[in-house]
């Protein structure tokens, strides 16, 4: 393994988030707030500091390959984590250096959950640095690493598969630098989009900005402590729904839509199944919420149910109400897509949609195989054949998804908090979703676990968000072999 080249790109990432800590800065400078401006300028310096220390560690030739992909997707993830979250402490928004870690994690992995026990006490500029970290992590650091140093070569393949979530990562064009630069051009004109929007519709240009970035990356950071329900316009809701479910759609059919490829966004089976499902658990919570006299029949069940349908099952984590209130039906139907998560390709965490496909297909494949053992069978998703390499990478990724939320909630367990809080607290972390239910519910957030359990959320966020293998590879001996 040479271990060269993946110092010397994790200092240039380094230097990247250097960069980003500039666009904060500015924002506190525009609202006066000094302390904030040199917090940021002094995590600015830090961080730049280091980056030049390993792109000159890292300095002479060397190529990435497999190996040495996964440490830099890895490592890039646990770096932008623990020097994201020095403005924290230099703005003392913390004094833990584990509350700055959990904070700065579940940004950059789009996770949500949040240890602040007053989310409007911080300086604007901070506020703005927890809702851009999701925005850069949303589509991915190393996926815009990729689109800005053509230079890479070969190894920029592997690094975008690594990063792009989904049972497969989809190539946009021939050259993989091509294709991570389309991405974030789809990002960007998204973002752009709903932004002049939620202004449109009575946003400040800030609550605009920050509520974008949160929504795109599928993160559910808030200015407010309130969330979106700080809003009671029906008009900034629905806007808020519609992107959160563009969001945790697949990029690539965008792509496809707008290059004029003869792409439907409906043509694609897993894009109608996501629909369907989104479409399906509204009707149920909306029926089961009038049903037990919670809300009265009318619209506004219809837009609360849909926008946490909507926040939940795209991994926003968004809230116009307090779900955890709502009847046991209604929980358990979020509690069900706490699994299901969005598209593949998409800003959305959790397992996946195209994974819940596979997997049922699979599954019924060795149904018909236990009456029919000699039948030559073959998994098709949308006409197309699935390869049996991909069809046991999911099945992997099932057994090791379910066996790291249970060790994850048995950990938490530990201090005697309810099997509900602990059992939640783990799906959500691990699933990069945000809020759970009971002590972890919409209007409360995790800074009462000890600090060892927001170590062990943090590595959950880390997995989920790296989609679990790429983690897990590091810990087996194999790996580390010459």
């Amino acid at each position: 393994m040479n271990l060269r080249p993946v110092v010397r790109f994790l200092g240039r990432l380094l230097l990247l988030l250097a960069g980003a800590q500039f666009v904060p800065l500015l924002v506190a400078v525009l609202y006066e707030e000094g302390t904030t401006a040199l917090a940021f300028l002094l995590s600015a310096i830090v961080t730049l500091a280091a980056g030049g220390v390993l792109i000159f560690v890292g300095r002479g030739q060397g190529n990435l390959y497999r190996r040495e992909g996964i440490l830099i997707v890895v490592g890039g993830w646990v770096l932008a984590s623990i020097f994201g979250a020095l403005p924290y402490l230099f703005a003392g928004v913390f004094t833990s250096p584990v509350d700055a870690l959990f904070e700065a994690a579940s940004g950059f992995t789009t996770t949500g959950a949040t240890v602040l026990l007053d989310i409007e006490a911080p300086d604007r500029g901070i506020l703005f640095w927890r809702s851009f970290t999701q925005w850069l992590g949303g589509m991915g650091i190393i996926v815009l690493f990729v689109a800005l140093l053509p230079e890479l070569g070969p190894g920029a393949r592997f690094l975008y598969k690594l990063e792009v979530p989904g049972p497969t990562a989809e190539a946009l064009q021939p050259r993989i630098h091509d294709t991570a630069a389309t991405l974030w051009k789809i990002y960007l004109l998204l973002t752009g989009a709903q932004t002049a929007l939620l202004m449109v519709a009575g946003m400040d240009l800030y609550d605009a900005l920050t509520h974008t970035f949160s929504t795109l990356s599928t993160g559910g950071f808030s200015p407010r402590a309130d969330s979106v329900a700080a809003y009671e316009s029906p008009w900034i809701h629905l806007i808020v729904i519609v992107f959160m479910v563009l969001a945790g759609a697949n990029f690539s059919l965008y792509y496809g839509f707008i290059a004029a490829r003869g792409k439907n966004l409906l043509g694609d089976q897993e894009f109608r199944l996501y629909m369907v499902v989104l479409a399906v658990a509204t009707l149920v919570i909306s029926w089961d919420l009038v049903a037990r006299s919670t809300y009265e029949a009318g619209p506004r069940v219809v837009l609360d149910s849909a926008f946490q349908v909507a926040s939940i099952m795209t991994t926003t984590g968004f809230a116009t109400a307090d779900f955890d209130t709502w009847p046991v039906v209604s929980r358990m139907v979020l509690v069900a897509l706490f699994f299901v998560g969005g598209c593949a390709g998409s800003t959305a965490g959790s397992m996946k949609v195209m994974r819940m496909v596979i997997g049922i297909k699979a599954a019924a494949r060795e149904v018909r195989l236990i009456f029919s053992p000699n039948t030559v069978l073959r998994v098709f998703v949308g006409r197309k054949p699935v390869p049996n390499a991909v069809v046991r990478s999911v099945m992997g990724f099932f057994i090791l998804y379910i066996t790291l939320w249970a060790v994850g909630t048995m950990l938490l367990s530990i201090g005697g908090q309810d099997l509900l809080t602990t059992s939640t607290a783990s799906a959500v972390t691990l699933g990069n979703i945000g809020p759970g239910l009971a002590g972890v519910g919409p209007v409360r957030n995790f800074a009462f676990f000890e600090e060892w359990h927001k170590l062990v959320m943090v590595m959950l966020m880390w997995m989920g968000r790296l989609e679990v293998y790429s983690i897990a590879a590091l810990f087996t001996r194999a790996f580390w072999r010459p």
